[in-house]
């Protein structure tokens, strides 16, 4: 852990900003410094952050069952990860809060991440489209069930004819069959934001060719697929967890 972070010392550039509290300050100084001070600021950063995921992955435990081994692994790789991110990104800490504050937000993030992993560890990724039948209609009236059905088919369509095979996975896997983005980052050897290109790409396609068709949904229909589908009044992909790429 410490030749790792040794690899990435360099001095914190802060800037634009208020002067540190005194305690912000000296974390900040003994991370720059060289040698035993820097080092054990690093030891006492980790604890910092491995509190920090062992608290979230104890929050989350009920909805991923796993041994308490397994867990205590996922909680330590979550600090050292959050580790890594707090030395390289620490140029950038404005002092809009406490050093400590600002650098627990990474290991409650890395522990989230990885807890919405765990389920998927060995399992294959399904990037077929069995996501559709798990969308409720959401239909109010006749006329909005037959315009329902309509929609759906043309996004069918859509997904098969203007996507690319890479969009089209990429859309399926994280709409319509909930895998989380980091399991599909870690898969496909790629990044979140990367995807989130991908994604946005694919659904301003989807909608582009449901308005060629005129195929705007009116307000009666609510039809979730579709509207995950090309993100019609529905991102909420797109900003969860947003504050791990920051």
């Amino acid at each position: 852990m410490t030749a790792a972070a040794a690899a990435i010392r360099k001095p914190a550039r802060v800037s634009d900003r208020e002067p540190l509290d005194a305690e912000s300050a000296g974390w900040l100084r003994a991370l720059d410094a060289a040698g035993p001070e820097h080092d054990a600021a690093v030891e006492r950063l980790h604890a910092l952050l491995l509190r920090a995921a062992v608290a979230e992955v104890a929050r989350r435990r009920s909805s991923v069952p796993a041994a308490a081994r397994d867990l205590d692994d996922l909680a330590n790789q979550a600090a050292d990860d959050a580790l890594m991110a707090v030395l390289r990104k620490r140029h950038g800490y404005r002092g809009d809060s406490r050093f400590t504050t600002w650098a627990y937000k990474f290991a409650l993030l890395e522990a989230a991440a990885a807890m919405r992993r765990r389920p998927w560890h060995g399992r294959e990724l399904p990037l077929e489209a069995d996501g559709w039948a798990r969308f409720p209609d959401g239909r109010t009236s006749p006329p909005g069930q037959a315009e329902a059905s309509e929609l759906i088919d043309a996004v069918r369509d859509a997904i098969t004819e203007v996507l690319t095979p890479h969009q089209r996975d990429v859309l399926v896997a994280l709409t319509l069959n909930d895998v989380p983005i980091d399991v599909l980052a870690e898969r496909r050897g790629t990044t979140r934001n990367a995807l989130y290109k991908t994604l946005h790409d694919g659904r301003r396609k989807l909608r582009a060719r449901l308005a060629e068709d005129g195929l705007e949904p009116s307000p009666e229909v609510s039809a979730p697929a579709p509207r995950a589908l090309t993100g019609n009044r529905t991102n909420t992909l797109e900003s969860r967890d947003r504050g791990r790429d920051g």
